[in-house]
């Protein structure tokens, strides 16, 4: 079936994987050492083609894919400056291949949505990577119903789109818990999050997948760093895409307002200076 879908799309050199700590949504429209390494990343890696996004924003029963020709920009959160409620990144979707896509996983795996669009996870990193807006957005959502192995599976069933010229771009934040959040703590971590973060970078640096996907069992550290799952798993997809023996690096890694971790992940050879 794979031969007759996704004609459209060129034959490619092997396209990296991306994980993005996306943070504040203020980032979206501040100047600053995350959003400067976003912009030279969108300027060192091939053009995509097309962009798949999984957002720690998005999540559904069932996976879902996003099928409007035109997705909105959606503001999900509150209390912000109205200049971030004005900023729209108008990228195009792609119902074509949204349809592909559920024609190759089956009905019974996804779903395409027209009740969603591009989300602040998405749309605040790709702002700054490719500033134009002028390439393909689609969003599939985590699925409730999937253990992280599982969304693991799901993500290496998408391996064959690295060389059709697509991006896939996991977007949340390794350690995420805001109920520890320090507002006057910008540029430090606690000790329990620095603890997990260690162990994290150092499993992914390693290769160590399945202890990453078993993430609930890293001890106390990683369980109060990842007090909900939905902001680790993006995590999960882009390292399922990590061929053997392929380069994997890590950017932005830098702790927040005592809970929150701003790393980024690059499966690939192509990295920021």
């Amino acid at each position: 079936m794979l031969a007759s879908l996704f004609k459209f799309l060129p034959e490619t050199p092997v396209m990296p994987v991306i994980f993005a700590g996306h943070g504040n949504p203020m980032n979206a429209i501040e100047k600053n050492e995350f959003t400067e390494t976003w912009k030279v990343i969108g300027q060192k890696i091939p053009r995509p083609t097309l962009i798949i996004s999984i957002s720690a924003h998005w999540e559904s029963r069932g996976s879902k894919i996003t099928a409007l020709p035109q997705p909105p920009t959606i503001h999900d959160f509150g209390g912000f400056p109205k200049a971030l409620y004005e900023v729209q990144y108008p990228a195009k979707g792609s119902p074509e291949f949204s349809s592909d896509m559920q024609l190759y996983l089956g009905t019974e795996r996804i779903t395409e949505s027209t009740d969603w669009g591009l989300d602040h996870g998405t749309w605040s990193v790709l702002k700054h990577m490719f500033p134009l807006a002028d390439i393909p957005v689609l969003q599939i959502s985590l699925n409730r119903n999937l253990s992280p192995s599982e969304h693991y599976d799901f993500a290496q069933e998408l391996a064959f789109l690295r060389k059709k010229g697509v991006l896939i771009f996991g977007s949340g934040n390794i350690i995420h818990n805001l109920r520890e959040v320090d507002w006057n703590n910008a540029e430090s971590g606690y000790d329990w999050a620095k603890e997990a973060r260690e162990k994290i970078n150092r499993l992914i640096l390693s290769g160590d997948h399945k202890n990453l996907i078993e993430f609930h069992n890293l001890g106390t550290a990683v369980n109060k760093a990842t007090p909900t799952d939905e902001h680790f798993l993006p995590l999960l997809y882009t390292l399922a895409l990590q061929n053997k023996d392929e380069q994997v690096s890590l950017f932005t890694d830098k702790l927040v307002m005592g809970s929150l971790s701003m790393t980024g992940v690059m499966v690939g050879d192509i990295t920021p200076d």
